[in-house]
């Protein structure tokens, strides 16, 4: 369907005539009669009578315009929608983060940018921190906070995740300024699922200082870890991120040989993709923010500091 013919039948149906149309239109009389005609080829129908040296609607053109009067009007809001994805004014943005990350970094985030953004609508998709790169190469999301490092991304750093014990305050362990990890045989422990990168860094140290773990739980959700540990049921190993502060518990950050165990956290996004406007300018508030407002400052000022890699976009 050719746009300019509907916008032809319009003007003339509007101003009363093809004489009145043809000038506001730019076109020649003739011209305007051709692009008439043929859309009446086209429709299969007759729309306007002509009468003397004017023209009435025929009973098939009043249903068609009024019609047509619709379908000009969606596109011309498509036109103001993709004017406003270009400005970075709208648009959606689906921004994959673990449990932890969500409860204490971006819920009170998205409020803000809520307030300042309202054209933007935030999409948030949960999982573990191992499924995140697979999910931004899929496309599945447009942004992911996921552990520094992954060449395949481009990405901005957040603040360094520290991997922890928590433990009730009456734990033998409770008072110390940081655990070497070694410690931990024999130490009944509750931890993340295997999809958690928190896991893999556990599983790694669990290898390297020789340690069998005693394993009584594996969780998909850090809070239910976090209040085992302040029953006193079993030591839950978490990234700093999951260990907000709270009465009867502490977190300990675990070292090996007295290196910290962790990696930092960035916000990630697929550099072969098309990054939005109102994307690449979420990016640089989230950034702002984390460095701010990351939990866990007290352990990262406690831990032996983690080496910091380099952003792979400025």
């Amino acid at each position: 369907m050719n746009l300019r013919h509907l916008r032809a039948f319009a003007a003339i149906a509007d101003l009363g005539g093809f004489a009145r149309a043809a000038p506001a239109l730019h076109l020649s009389q003739p011209a305007l009669s051709r692009q008439i005609h043929a859309l009446e080829e086209q429709l299969g129908v007759p729309l306007f009578d002509r009468v003397g040296r004017g023209v009435q609607l025929t009973s098939e053109g009043e249903d068609l315009l009024l019609r047509s009067r619709r379908l000009l009007a969606e596109v011309e809001a498509l036109g103001e929608r993709a004017r406003a994805l270009k400005t970075g004014a709208t648009g959606i943005l689906r921004v994959g983060a673990t449990p932890q990350v969500i409860e204490n970094l971006l819920a009170k985030f998205i409020v803000r940018h809520k307030r300042l953004h309202p054209g933007v609508e935030v999409h948030l998709v949960e999982d573990g921190g191992e499924h995140m790169a697979e999910r931004l190469e899929h496309g599945d999301i447009h942004l992911a906070c996921l552990p520094a490092g992954d060449s395949r991304f481009k990405s901005r750093l957040l603040a360094p995740m520290h991997l922890v014990a928590v433990l009730p305050r009456a734990h033998r362990f409770a008072k110390r300024g940081v655990l070497e990890f070694a410690e931990l045989a024999g130490e009944p422990l509750v931890v993340l699922r295997r999809e958690f990168g928190s896991r893999t860094w556990f599983d790694a140290a669990c290898q390297v200082a020789r340690v069998h773990p005693v394993v009584l739980l594996e969780s998909s959700v850090p809070q239910t870890l976090v209040e085992l540990a302040a029953t006193g049921y079993a030591t839950a190993i978490l990234p700093s991120t999951a260990s907000p502060p709270r009465s009867g518990i502490r977190a300990v950050p675990l070292v090996y040989r007295g290196a910290s165990l962790g990696r930092w956290l960035s916000i990630g996004w697929d550099g072969q993709r098309f990054l939005a406007p109102y994307a690449a300018q979420f990016i640089d508030e989230f950034v702002a923010s984390a460095r701010l407002e990351f939990p866990g400052q007290d352990l990262i000022r406690r831990a032996p500091a983690l080496p910091k890699p380099k952003e792979s976009a400025a």
